[in-house]
């Protein structure tokens, strides 16, 4: 098939790289219908080499993309369908997650300190026993985020002060930090032969280090954690071209668009509106509010991010969200850990055998307690066993715990903005649990749904 009769049969193409926590995919969209022509989705690994520390090996990030670009190609050539048909590139990607390379071997410096690492708990103590009241929301006025081991400042100056390499490279002007989305621009348009060093607004505003009313790297934040502005990367808009990709599979297609996974996701179901919501149930559970050009100061424990820019003179749209570190990762942590689950599906069938007055309480607080309570010291529990107790509790408990901090996070949304939402717009992987979806609307007392479902279908991952 010709070039001329593809593009009659389809149209433009879009593709998507979309790189999470527990897997990277490629996605290759028909730009006219939406529709999801083919992808491929490959597993990517976390290491854990001391209680708290969660690592992702970037060359393995990387190498996993380039997979996905690869096979996905072949499936389409498979469908008779043209590669060159695809216009354009958008990527999405796991958010705070940490990355430190060399500018000139293009070697990482260190593992990538996922975002739920806990290792800069100390850190953090330090930093607010020199901030008066030991207030963690000291910053918040700045950059819209308290002080936390979350966000990517902290994990970036815990590299600096521990790993001689980075601070030799930083010493002889090869030092590059970057979200992963930095890290898969850099290398997608050239690396070390003149590779583009950029993040979108969304990205750089889960660091710490930006300035959330001028979208800029913050003098005063930097100065604040000790940061260098040279290894940082420019922030751009949302919707521009960053550059073209340099590996012949898809040479010279445009990298045109970039946005933080639970950003994406808002804009995924159509929330353009002030006052529309999302939430999404992957590795974590992120709860967006669109909140329009407004820039919205939670006072009970949501965050002020940036929602997107589509384009480099266009109005940000901001948004509060609230951030749960646990929520599928419980399901996984059952199967991996505790053996009750054979696969992640049987937590859906599991819960169908028991009452529903469950009296089993779970408190998933592996990575401490995000919104709205901000506790980076609490531990996991789960209390209310008795002789009776099965693992059908627990399987319950654990889910009924996903449900149950989300509605903490819709009351700290009503409470910041005297709104209660009429429904919530829903997606990841654990929507594919009707009973949990369910259960999350008789809990929070609001329908649940989702936009574009039979989009969503293809692209929720079991495992993310």
């Amino acid at each position: 098939m010709n070039k001329n009769e593809s593009t009659s049969r389809y149209g433009p193409l879009v593709g998507a790289i979309d790189e999470g926590t527990s897997s990277a995919r490629f996605l290759v969209f028909a730009a006219n219908t939406a529709e999801v022509l083919t992808y491929h989705q490959v597993a990517i690994s976390q290491s854990f080499p001391r209680e708290g520390w969660v690592e992702q090996d970037p060359m393995e990030i990387l190498e996993a993309v380039k997979e996905c670009l690869y096979q996905t190609v072949f499936n389409l050539r498979q469908l008779t369908i043209d590669p060159s048909d695809i216009v354009a590139i958008g990527i999405t990607n796991q958010r705070e997650t940490t990355v430190v390379w060399d500018s000139v071997t293009g070697e990482p410096l260190y593992n990538a300190i996922a975002w739920m690492d806990m290792r800069t708990t100390s850190l953090v103590d330090d930093i607010l026993k020199k901030v008066r009241n030991q207030n963690k929301d000291y910053l918040k006025p700045l950059c819209g985020l308290p002080i936390s081991p979350y966000f990517s400042a902290l994990k970036l100056k815990w590299l600096l002060q521990n790993v001689p390499s980075i601070q030799e490279a930083l010493d002889k002007n090869r030092c590059m930090f970057g979200t992963i989305d930095s890290w898969l621009i850099w290398n997608l348009t050239g690396g070390t032969k003149f590779g583009v060093h950029a993040t979108d607004v969304t990205n750089a505003s889960r660091t710490m280090l930006m300035n959330i009313t001028t979208l800029k790297w913050d003098s005063t934040l930097l100065a604040f954690f000790d940061i260098p502005l040279k290894i940082l990367p420019e922030i751009r808009s949302s919707s521009e071209i960053y550059g073209y990709i340099q590996d012949e599979i898809l040479a010279a297609v445009p990298i045109s668009g970039c946005l933080g996974d639970q950003q994406a996701a808002l804009l995924g179901q159509m929330c353009l509106q002030k006052g529309q919501a999302k939430s999404t149930y992957g590795t974590g559970s992120f709860l967006l509010y669109n909140t329009g050009t407004a820039i919205v100061d939670s006072s009970h424990g949501l965050l002020t991010t940036v929602a997107y820019q589509l384009g480099p003179q266009a109005t940000p749209i901001y948004a509060l969200e609230g951030s749960v570190a646990i929520a599928g990762a419980v399901i996984q942590w059952l199967k991996d850990n505790l053996g009750i689950l054979s696969h992640v599906k049987e937590s859906e069938i599991l819960i169908e055998q028991i009452p529903t007055d469950n009296r089993v309480t779970f408190v998933p607080a592996f990575a401490g307690l995000y919104a709205p309570y901000w506790r980076k010291d609490a531990s996991s529990v789960i209390c209310g066993i008795t002789e009776d107790t099965n693992i059908t509790h627990i399987v319950k408990a654990a889910l009924q715990a996903v449900s149950f901090q989300t509605k903490d996070i819709l009351e700290a949304l009503r409470k910041d903005t005297g709104l209660t939402l009429s429904k919530l717009l829903v997606d990841g992987a654990m929507t594919n649990n009707n009973l949990l979806m369910q259960m999350q609307a008789d809990i929070c007392g609001i329908p649940v749904g989702e936009n574009f479902r039979r989009h969503i279908l293809y692209m929720n991952d079991l495992n993310k």
